[in-house]
Protein backbone atom coordinates (compact mmCIF):
# COMPACT_ATOMS: atom_id res chain seq x y z
CA UNK A 1 0.00 0.00 0.00
CA UNK A 2 1.27 3.50 -0.79
CA UNK A 3 2.27 5.83 2.02
CA UNK A 4 0.68 8.88 0.42
CA UNK A 5 -2.52 10.28 1.83
CA UNK A 6 -4.60 9.78 -1.33
CA UNK A 7 -4.39 7.50 -4.34
CA UNK A 8 -5.69 8.10 -7.84
CA UNK A 9 -4.98 7.94 -11.56
CA UNK A 10 -3.44 10.51 -13.89
CA UNK A 11 -6.08 11.56 -16.41
CA UNK A 12 -4.28 14.43 -18.14
CA UNK A 13 -0.64 15.43 -18.47
CA UNK A 14 0.71 18.70 -19.84
CA UNK A 15 3.89 20.69 -19.23
CA UNK A 16 4.70 19.17 -15.85
CA UNK A 17 1.15 19.38 -14.49
CA UNK A 18 -1.02 16.32 -13.94
CA UNK A 19 -4.78 16.11 -13.48
CA UNK A 20 -5.38 13.26 -11.04
CA UNK A 21 -8.75 11.65 -10.35
CA UNK A 22 -8.79 10.44 -6.73
CA UNK A 23 -10.08 6.93 -6.15
CA UNK A 24 -13.80 7.16 -5.49
CA UNK A 25 -13.84 10.86 -6.33
CA UNK A 26 -15.31 12.92 -9.14
CA UNK A 27 -13.22 16.12 -9.01
CA UNK A 28 -9.75 16.28 -10.55
CA UNK A 29 -6.80 17.53 -8.49
CA UNK A 30 -4.06 19.43 -10.31
CA UNK A 31 -0.76 17.95 -9.18
CA UNK A 32 2.95 18.32 -9.71
CA UNK A 33 5.70 15.83 -9.03
CA UNK A 34 7.52 16.04 -5.73
CA UNK A 35 11.02 17.50 -6.10
CA UNK A 36 12.84 14.22 -5.49
CA UNK A 37 11.45 12.83 -8.75
CA UNK A 38 13.05 15.65 -10.73
CA UNK A 39 16.57 15.35 -9.32
CA UNK A 40 19.35 14.18 -11.63
CA UNK A 41 19.33 13.64 -15.41
CA UNK A 42 16.12 12.54 -17.09
CA UNK A 43 16.09 9.81 -19.72
CA UNK A 44 12.32 9.88 -20.17
CA UNK A 45 8.93 10.98 -18.91
CA UNK A 46 8.60 10.58 -15.17
CA UNK A 47 4.83 10.16 -15.11
CA UNK A 48 2.15 9.66 -17.73
CA UNK A 49 -1.59 9.34 -18.24
CA UNK A 50 -2.81 6.04 -16.90
CA UNK A 51 -0.35 6.02 -14.02
CA UNK A 52 -1.63 5.08 -10.60
CA UNK A 53 -0.19 7.53 -8.10
CA UNK A 54 -0.17 8.48 -4.46
CA UNK A 55 -0.39 12.18 -3.65
CA UNK A 56 -0.80 14.71 -0.88
CA UNK A 57 -3.21 17.63 -1.02
CA UNK A 58 -1.87 21.12 -0.46
CA UNK A 59 -3.75 23.78 1.45
CA UNK A 60 -4.68 25.57 -1.77
CA UNK A 61 -6.39 22.45 -3.16
CA UNK A 62 -3.58 21.40 -5.48
CA UNK A 63 -1.66 18.21 -5.02
CA UNK A 64 1.89 16.84 -4.88
CA UNK A 65 2.56 13.41 -6.35
CA UNK A 66 4.65 11.47 -3.88
CA UNK A 67 4.53 8.00 -5.41
CA UNK A 68 4.18 6.44 -8.86
CA UNK A 69 2.97 2.89 -8.50
CA UNK A 70 4.33 -0.03 -10.56
CA UNK A 71 2.92 -0.18 -14.10
CA UNK A 72 1.43 -3.29 -15.65
CA UNK A 73 2.42 -2.00 -19.09
CA UNK A 74 3.49 1.15 -20.92
CA UNK A 75 3.45 2.43 -24.49
CA UNK A 76 6.74 4.17 -25.19
CA UNK A 77 8.01 6.27 -28.09
CA UNK A 78 11.71 7.00 -28.47
CA UNK A 79 12.50 10.64 -29.20
CA UNK A 80 16.09 11.17 -30.48
CA UNK A 81 17.84 14.09 -28.79
CA UNK A 82 21.33 15.55 -29.01
CA UNK A 83 21.91 14.51 -25.40
CA UNK A 84 20.60 10.98 -25.92
CA UNK A 85 17.38 9.12 -26.63
CA UNK A 86 14.39 10.22 -24.56
CA UNK A 87 11.55 7.83 -23.65
CA UNK A 88 8.17 9.48 -24.23
CA UNK A 89 5.47 7.51 -22.43
CA UNK A 90 2.20 7.75 -24.34
CA UNK A 91 0.11 5.68 -21.93
CA UNK A 92 0.41 3.28 -19.02
CA UNK A 93 -1.78 0.54 -17.55
CA UNK A 94 -3.88 0.02 -20.68
CA UNK A 95 -6.38 -2.83 -20.53
CA UNK A 96 -6.53 -3.16 -24.31
CA UNK A 97 -5.48 -1.60 -27.59
CA UNK A 98 -8.08 -0.89 -30.27
CA UNK A 99 -6.65 -0.58 -33.76
CA UNK A 100 -9.00 1.07 -36.25
CA UNK A 101 -8.52 0.57 -39.99
CA UNK A 102 -10.92 1.19 -42.87
CA UNK A 103 -12.34 -1.59 -45.01
CA UNK A 104 -11.84 0.74 -47.99
CA UNK A 105 -10.92 4.36 -48.75
CA UNK A 106 -8.17 3.84 -47.68
CA UNK A 107 -7.46 0.15 -48.06
CA UNK A 108 -6.21 -1.55 -44.87
CA UNK A 109 -2.47 -1.08 -44.36
CA UNK A 110 -1.78 -4.60 -43.12
CA UNK A 111 1.92 -4.16 -42.42
CA UNK A 112 1.11 -1.18 -40.22
CA UNK A 113 -1.50 -3.30 -38.46
CA UNK A 114 1.02 -6.10 -37.93
CA UNK A 115 3.53 -3.64 -36.48
CA UNK A 116 0.87 -2.29 -34.12
CA UNK A 117 0.03 -5.82 -33.01
CA UNK A 118 3.68 -6.67 -32.37
CA UNK A 119 4.17 -3.53 -30.28
CA UNK A 120 1.06 -4.40 -28.25
CA UNK A 121 2.28 -7.98 -27.79
CA UNK A 122 5.63 -6.72 -26.55
CA UNK A 123 3.85 -4.42 -24.06
CA UNK A 124 1.51 -7.28 -23.06
CA UNK A 125 -1.60 -5.36 -24.08
CA UNK A 126 -4.50 -7.38 -25.58
CA UNK A 127 -5.55 -6.09 -29.01
CA UNK A 128 -8.86 -5.66 -30.82
CA UNK A 129 -8.97 -4.98 -34.57
CA UNK A 130 -11.76 -2.73 -35.88
CA UNK A 131 -12.47 -2.54 -39.60
CA UNK A 132 -14.55 0.60 -40.07
CA UNK A 133 -16.56 1.76 -43.12
CA UNK A 134 -18.00 -1.74 -43.50
CA UNK A 135 -20.79 -0.26 -45.64
CA UNK A 136 -18.29 0.17 -48.49
CA UNK A 137 -17.51 -3.53 -48.92
CA UNK A 138 -18.95 -6.99 -48.77
CA UNK A 139 -18.47 -8.01 -45.15
CA UNK A 140 -18.36 -11.73 -45.93
CA UNK A 141 -15.49 -11.11 -48.34
CA UNK A 142 -13.65 -9.04 -45.74
CA UNK A 143 -14.11 -11.72 -43.11
CA UNK A 144 -12.68 -14.30 -45.47
CA UNK A 145 -9.72 -12.06 -46.32
CA UNK A 146 -8.86 -10.97 -42.78
CA UNK A 147 -10.38 -13.75 -40.69
CA UNK A 148 -6.88 -15.11 -40.19
CA UNK A 149 -6.32 -12.55 -37.46
CA UNK A 150 -9.29 -13.86 -35.52
CA UNK A 151 -8.01 -17.41 -35.84
CA UNK A 152 -4.72 -16.46 -34.22
CA UNK A 153 -6.45 -14.76 -31.31
CA UNK A 154 -7.26 -11.16 -32.27
CA UNK A 155 -10.97 -10.24 -32.04
CA UNK A 156 -12.28 -8.43 -35.12
CA UNK A 157 -15.20 -6.01 -35.23
CA UNK A 158 -16.72 -4.60 -38.42
CA UNK A 159 -18.27 -1.19 -37.91
CA UNK A 160 -20.17 1.34 -39.98
CA UNK A 161 -21.22 4.71 -38.63
CA UNK A 162 -23.51 5.18 -41.63
CA UNK A 163 -25.40 1.93 -41.01
CA UNK A 164 -24.93 1.89 -37.25
CA UNK A 165 -23.52 -1.62 -37.33
CA UNK A 166 -20.96 -2.83 -34.80
CA UNK A 167 -21.28 0.31 -32.66
CA UNK A 168 -22.93 -1.41 -29.69
CA UNK A 169 -20.46 -4.29 -29.84
CA UNK A 170 -17.50 -1.90 -29.74
CA UNK A 171 -19.09 0.15 -26.97
CA UNK A 172 -19.47 -3.03 -24.92
CA UNK A 173 -15.82 -3.94 -25.52
CA UNK A 174 -14.72 -0.55 -24.22
CA UNK A 175 -16.99 -0.35 -21.17
CA UNK A 176 -15.13 -0.42 -17.89
CA UNK A 177 -11.71 -0.62 -19.54
CA UNK A 178 -8.85 1.74 -20.30
CA UNK A 179 -8.44 1.50 -24.08
CA UNK A 180 -5.59 2.74 -26.21
CA UNK A 181 -6.95 3.92 -29.56
CA UNK A 182 -4.85 4.07 -32.71
CA UNK A 183 -5.14 3.94 -36.48
CA UNK A 184 -4.02 5.73 -39.64
CA UNK A 185 -5.67 8.92 -40.86
CA UNK A 186 -8.79 8.75 -42.98
CA UNK A 187 -10.25 5.63 -41.40
CA UNK A 188 -13.15 7.44 -39.69
CA UNK A 189 -11.81 7.13 -36.17
CA UNK A 190 -13.31 10.42 -34.97
CA UNK A 191 -16.73 9.63 -36.44
CA UNK A 192 -16.60 6.20 -34.88
CA UNK A 193 -15.77 7.61 -31.46
CA UNK A 194 -18.59 10.14 -31.84
CA UNK A 195 -20.96 7.25 -32.47
CA UNK A 196 -19.64 5.48 -29.37
CA UNK A 197 -19.76 8.60 -27.20
CA UNK A 198 -21.27 11.88 -28.47
CA UNK A 199 -18.72 14.69 -28.85
CA UNK A 200 -15.78 12.53 -27.85
CA UNK A 201 -14.69 12.14 -31.48
CA UNK A 202 -14.16 15.88 -31.84
CA UNK A 203 -11.85 15.79 -28.84
CA UNK A 204 -10.04 12.76 -30.25
CA UNK A 205 -9.51 14.63 -33.51
CA UNK A 206 -8.21 17.73 -31.70
CA UNK A 207 -5.82 15.72 -29.54
CA UNK A 208 -4.55 13.77 -32.55
CA UNK A 209 -3.86 16.99 -34.44
CA UNK A 210 -2.02 18.51 -31.51
CA UNK A 211 0.14 15.50 -30.69
CA UNK A 212 1.17 14.93 -34.31
CA UNK A 213 2.24 18.51 -35.04
CA UNK A 214 5.89 17.97 -34.24
CA UNK A 215 8.54 16.63 -31.93
CA UNK A 216 8.16 17.91 -28.41
CA UNK A 217 8.10 16.55 -24.87
CA UNK A 218 5.27 18.61 -23.36
CA UNK A 219 2.56 16.83 -25.30
CA UNK A 220 -1.04 17.31 -24.22
CA UNK A 221 -2.22 13.82 -23.41
CA UNK A 222 -5.56 12.94 -21.88
CA UNK A 223 -7.87 10.07 -21.00
CA UNK A 224 -11.41 10.64 -22.22
CA UNK A 225 -14.27 9.29 -20.06
CA UNK A 226 -16.94 6.92 -21.36
CA UNK A 227 -20.46 7.22 -19.99
CA UNK A 228 -20.70 3.43 -19.68
CA UNK A 229 -17.56 3.40 -17.53
CA UNK A 230 -13.96 3.23 -18.64
CA UNK A 231 -11.61 5.54 -20.50
CA UNK A 232 -10.15 5.89 -23.96
CA UNK A 233 -6.76 7.36 -24.81
CA UNK A 234 -6.12 8.50 -28.34
CA UNK A 235 -2.51 7.51 -29.01
CA UNK A 236 -1.60 8.65 -32.52
CA UNK A 237 2.07 8.21 -31.66
CA UNK A 238 1.73 4.49 -32.45
CA UNK A 239 2.36 5.39 -36.10
CA UNK A 240 5.87 6.52 -35.25
CA UNK A 241 6.64 3.77 -32.76
CA UNK A 242 9.40 1.35 -33.60
CA UNK A 243 10.78 -1.74 -31.88
CA UNK A 244 13.85 0.26 -30.94
CA UNK A 245 14.74 -1.91 -27.93
CA UNK A 246 14.06 -5.27 -29.56
CA UNK A 247 16.64 -7.72 -30.88
CA UNK A 248 15.86 -9.42 -34.22
CA UNK A 249 15.76 -12.86 -32.60
CA UNK A 250 13.02 -11.65 -30.22
CA UNK A 251 10.51 -10.73 -32.91
CA UNK A 252 9.16 -14.25 -33.46
CA UNK A 253 7.94 -14.25 -29.84
CA UNK A 254 5.49 -11.44 -30.65
CA UNK A 255 3.73 -13.34 -33.44
CA UNK A 256 1.32 -15.72 -31.66
CA UNK A 257 1.14 -18.08 -34.64
CA UNK A 258 4.94 -18.22 -35.07
CA UNK A 259 6.09 -18.43 -31.45
CA UNK A 260 4.84 -22.01 -30.79
CA UNK A 261 6.65 -23.31 -33.89
CA UNK A 262 10.10 -22.04 -32.96
CA UNK A 263 10.92 -24.89 -30.59
CA UNK A 264 10.41 -27.35 -33.46
CA UNK A 265 13.11 -25.79 -35.65
CA UNK A 266 16.15 -27.94 -36.31
CA UNK A 267 18.60 -25.24 -35.21
CA UNK A 268 18.30 -23.34 -31.93
CA UNK A 269 19.59 -20.14 -33.58
CA UNK A 270 17.27 -20.44 -36.59
CA UNK A 271 16.50 -17.12 -38.25
CA UNK A 272 13.35 -18.60 -39.86
CA UNK A 273 14.41 -17.35 -43.25
CA UNK A 274 16.31 -20.11 -45.07
CA UNK A 275 17.56 -22.81 -42.70
CA UNK A 276 16.73 -26.48 -43.42
CA UNK A 277 14.29 -27.96 -40.96
CA UNK A 278 12.75 -24.57 -40.08
CA UNK A 279 9.28 -25.16 -38.62
CA UNK A 280 8.24 -21.57 -39.35
CA UNK A 281 9.09 -21.80 -43.05
CA UNK A 282 7.29 -25.15 -43.17
CA UNK A 283 4.31 -23.48 -41.47
CA UNK A 284 4.17 -20.89 -44.25
CA UNK A 285 4.28 -23.62 -46.89
CA UNK A 286 1.39 -25.51 -45.28
CA UNK A 287 -0.68 -22.39 -44.65
CA UNK A 288 -0.41 -22.60 -40.86
CA UNK A 289 1.34 -19.23 -41.01
CA UNK A 290 -0.05 -16.57 -43.33
CA UNK A 291 2.44 -15.58 -46.04
CA UNK A 292 1.37 -11.97 -45.52
CA UNK A 293 2.10 -12.13 -41.81
CA UNK A 294 5.37 -13.92 -42.49
CA UNK A 295 6.39 -11.06 -44.77
CA UNK A 296 5.58 -8.62 -41.97
CA UNK A 297 7.69 -10.75 -39.61
CA UNK A 298 10.68 -10.66 -41.96
CA UNK A 299 10.42 -6.90 -42.41
CA UNK A 300 10.20 -6.28 -38.67
CA UNK A 301 13.09 -8.62 -38.02
CA UNK A 302 15.18 -6.73 -40.54
CA UNK A 303 14.13 -3.38 -39.09
CA UNK A 304 12.27 -2.32 -42.24
CA UNK A 305 8.92 -1.57 -40.54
Amino acid sequence: MPNSATTGQIIKAQSGFYEVLPDGGTMMVTCQLRGRFRKGPRSGDLAAIGDRVGFFRNEDGSGMIDEIMPRKNEIVRLDPRPQGDYRQILLTNADQAIFVFACAKPEPHVRMLDRFLVIAEKARIPSIIVFNKADLVDEAMMREKYGYYERIGYPILFTSVMLGTGIEALRAKMAGRLSALAGPSGVGKSSLMNAIEPRIGVRVDNISHFTEKGKHTTNFRQLLPLSGGGWVADTPGWKSLALWDTYPEEVDGYFPEIAPLVENCKFSDCSHTHEPGCAVVDGVKTGQVSSQRYDSYLRLREGQE
